[in-house]
């Protein structure tokens, strides 16, 4: 599969991007840099795609966002998670692996 691409399943996108986010907060670019880099590169989220998520996520007050400076010295609209935000990213990282265990073993024994 390298450097292959693959299509997000519905949904996925705004758990790519609160796990992401957990840690620190991230502006756009740099979430979708590190999605890319996280994946080996079969991941690529494009802005088209990412801002609406992430303006999404806000209005669901998943996640809050604050100006500031990046490392390049321009400013950008960084992102980080609510205790919201975070409670979601538990409840969706747990039925994502009962999905995917689930869908392995029907791929295993089919």
């Amino acid at each position: 599969m390298d450097r292959e691409r693959l299509d997000l399943p519905q949904g996925t996108l705004d758990l790519l991007i609160l796990k992401t986010i957990a840690l620190e907060p991230q502006h756009g670019w740099a979430i979708s840099e590190r999605l890319h880099q996280i994946s080996r590169a079969t991941l690529l989220i494009r802005q088209g795609s990412l801002y609406p998520a992430l303006h999404r996520l806000e209005r669901r007050g998943w996640i809050k966002a604050r100006w500031g400076t990046s490392d390049n010295n321009r400013r950008a609209k960084y992102y980080e998670l609510t205790r919201k935000g975070r409670a979601q990213l538990e409840a969706e990282t747990s039925a994502w692996r009962k999905l995917a265990a689930a869908i392995a073993r029907v791929l295993e024994t089919a």
